[in-house]
């Protein structure tokens, strides 16, 4: 049995990883636990679906993160539940971790809106795995448009549909427009990737409904001039392996269909047994612990937290890591006997989507950045929050050769995700 307070984190994203960080001079012993073995950098997942960066420039292993932590360890495994009154996590296999502080830090996966039916049609964004999928079947439509003798055949493997206009679809949309038209530009004989359909379905009236109207204008004006088709107040109400239907009964024959609309959060909420929102989030007390249980906290996608204007934290790498710290810090000034931090608030810095090659959306606070100045803040703000020197520099890197080439270096379909295009 450990002589120091146990503390155990579950999820190694920005949430956790920020938590384990705040508490590396605390006298504690620390875990973290997560089912893969790297930390991931979701925000740039769209990139490697579209070929612009390879899987593992925007992941790095957890054991490497920590390896200077002296107090902290990690452990590779899959949380099934959460047993509150022995304070046990079960994981997969039977085993089980005990706790004296627990931080649940789980994310959250892909929201169908109770259609999960429509998955494996419309694979989301949530891992390296669907980012995979995503890019093998999107290159592969094009080699299969090549070898097809009928031209509604062609239209069909050259349409792409992404559903949802949050930063992630539009963000996608704008990646798979550079790719079709210029990085496959004159790579084809029997078609020309320039004439890819390319469908952005949102249902609420306008793109990045989080963001001043003023930018949505500007980001759906951009991605028009990117030849991307935006349909605005339109709702899918089908979705299968040979395209989708939308609101007014019209149905779009797509090959590719991409899915950024909604998220729900990880079973953590049922493990506990915990009150939540309609989208599974753990409803938390101000100091983001669990009602009734101080030694539990629930941070990032995972919580459902309330701003001061009542409006709640997004689902936002730099809400996680704002939450995570502040766990760690609570957690640290109790196990030292020191008075608690005040409650929770979060600071929001901005909203940042980039559109495609030298232009982006950026809103900080009164100031408003697009186009190329905009472009170039968005880059640097997301090099500088990759972990680790040498993914700041590969990435760094890949953007300037496709920037000056327009060339992408990831473009590899696996034999499997090949044989699972349609």
């Amino acid at each position: 049995m450990s002589a120091v307070p146990r503390v155990v984190i579950v999820g190694a994203g920005f949430g956790g990883i920020e938590a384990a960080r705040a508490l590396r001079k605390a006298p504690v012993d620390v875990t973290i636990l997560d089912r893969r073995n790297f930390h991931l950098f979701q925000p740039l997942l769209y990139q490697v679906a579209t070929a612009a960066l390879s899987a593992g420039d925007i992941a790095w292993p957890v054991r490497s993160i920590f390896r200077r932590q002296r107090n902290a360890r990690v452990l590779l495994a899959e949380v099934t539940g959460v047993d509150r009154a022995a304070r046990r996590l079960r994981v997969e296999g039977g085993a089980a971790v005990p706790y004296d502080h627990l931080v649940l830090a789980t994310g959250a996966r892909h929201s169908y809106f109770g259609h999960d039916e429509w998955s494996d049609a419309a694979p989301g964004l949530k891992g390296i795995d669907d980012a995979m999928l995503l890019r093998g079947r999107l290159l592969a439509a094009f080699e299969r448009a090549e070898l097809a003798e009928d031209p509604a055949e062609q239209r069909r493997l050259m349409t792409i549909v992404i559903v949802g206009g949050g930063p992630t679809g539009v963000e996608l949309a704008g990646a798979v427009a550079e790719l079709a038209h210029n990085s496959l530009s004159g790579e084809f004989r029997a078609i020309d990737p320039r004439e890819a359909r390319i469908v952005l379905v949102e249902t609420g009236p306008r793109l990045l409904g989080a963001y001043p109207e003023p930018l949505s204008d500007v980001a759906r004006r951009s991605l028009e001039k990117m030849q991307v088709e935006v349909r605005t107040d339109t709702a899918v109400t089908a979705a299968d392996a040979g395209g989708v239907t939308i609101g007014d009964g019209k149905r779009i024959e797509a090959a590719t269909l991409a899915w950024a609309a909604g998220v729900a959060a990880s079973p953590a909420a049922r493990w506990l047994g915990a009150p939540h929102d309609h989208a599974g989030r753990v409803e938390v007390a101000p100091d983001l612990s669990v009602p009734g249980h101080p030694e539990i906290c629930v941070v990032g996608d995972t919580a459902a937290v309330a701003r001061a204007d009542g409006r709640p934290v997004p689902g936002i790498a730099p809400a996680a890591k704002q939450m995570g710290r502040y766990a760690g810090r609570r957690i640290a000034a109790q196990v030292a006997g020191r008075p608690a931090p005040a409650p929770f608030v979060y600071r929001h810095h901005g909203d940042l989507a980039t559109i495609g090659r030298m232009s982006a959306v950026v809103s900080l606070g009164p100031v408003r950045l697009t186009g190329l100045i905009g472009w170039l803040f968005w880059s640097a703000i997301h090099i500088w929050f990759l972990i680790g020197f040498r993914s700041r520099i590969v990435v760094a890197m890949d953007w300037a050769w496709s920037y000056l080439t327009f060339q992408r270096g990831a473009r590899l379909i696996p034999e499997r995700r090949g044989r699972e295009a349609p």
